[in-house]
């Protein structure tokens, strides 16, 4: 019912400290895939759709949190899992990836992996999907660069590029049930790094549509315009706050009072 791309890449955030980024992406011809397929938090970032079973994806990064190698985690799941046959569970932790597509996945089905990412889909056009998919997140791939908007290197922030991914998949055929016209699509960000102010733009959902990735693309798109005039206000804030400050107050005085000086004027009459 759907096809999605896990990612995770390293980078050295403002401090020069090496940090971790997350991210998963989904889109599917059903509505709200946003609240059952993706689940990402610090530790990793994991998928689970086909014949949904929203614990397999709960618990997956709950197990990463608690320090399990996602292989373990995600594949104990998997073989504890009585509906396992119909499931497609796939994901990235902060070592390795993990991917499955049980047996009875209704065609076409697959999942593919690369240097630190997973893509996997069911009922789709065909194998083209997964591949434009992977090909598109890997020919936009960044290590080390910190994960902001505006970048002066014309690199993109990690949700944009899996949006991108999923377009590209999208544009090869993506769901083959064309029959169904109400979709969704959705995209997730976690971070190692601490931020001062969180991204809106990581955690964005388009629950019914017709033209669920383009959508997706545009909620992005406004997000990222929220985040900008939220920064710009913040900053505005901050210097009315140093402009009003007692230090400020004092150095004008100061100024004021040298200015008279030179103009050989006192308060003494």
């Amino acid at each position: 019912m759907t096809f999605s791309i896990c990612a995770r890449e390293t980078y050295r955030d403002e401090s020069d400290i090496v940090q971790t980024r997350f991210g998963v992406a989904v889109t599917t011809r059903l509505p709200g895939v946003g609240r059952l397929c993706p689940f990402v938090n610090e530790h990793g970032a994991v998928a689970t759709q086909s014949f949904v079973n929203v614990e397999l994806g709960r618990k997956g990064v709950e197990y990463l949190a608690d320090g399990l190698a996602i292989e373990d985690a995600l594949g104990a799941l998997v073989n504890a899992d009585d509906g396992a046959p119909e499931r497609q569970l796939h994901g990235v932790g902060a070592d390795g990836a993990y991917t499955f597509s049980g047996e009875e996945c209704k065609d076409w089905f697959g999942h593919t992996s690369g240097d630190g990412y997973t893509v996997a889909g069911n009922l789709l056009t065909g194998p083209e999907v997964i591949e434009a998919t992977a090909e598109a997140y890997e020919a936009s791939a960044h290590d080390e660069r910190v994960d902001v908007i505006d970048d002066p290197e014309g690199s993109a922030p990690l949700a944009e590029r899996l949006i991108d991914a999923l377009a590209a998949g999208h544009e090869a055929g993506g769901d083959r049930r064309e029959d169904q016209t109400v979709q969704s699509a959705a995209v997730r960000v976690a971070r190692t790094e601490d931020r001062e102010m969180t991204s809106f733009y990581d955690d964005l959902r388009v629950d019914a549509t017709e033209t669920p990735v383009a959508d997706l693309r545009e909620t992005y798109d406004l997000a990222v315009e929220g985040f900008r005039s939220a920064i710009a206000r913040q900053e505005d804030d901050a210097e009315a706050r140093s402009a009003s400050s007692p230090d400020s107050h004092a150095r004008r005085d100061a100024e004021n009072g040298d200015e008279d000086a030179a103009n050989g004027e006192t308060d003494d009459a």
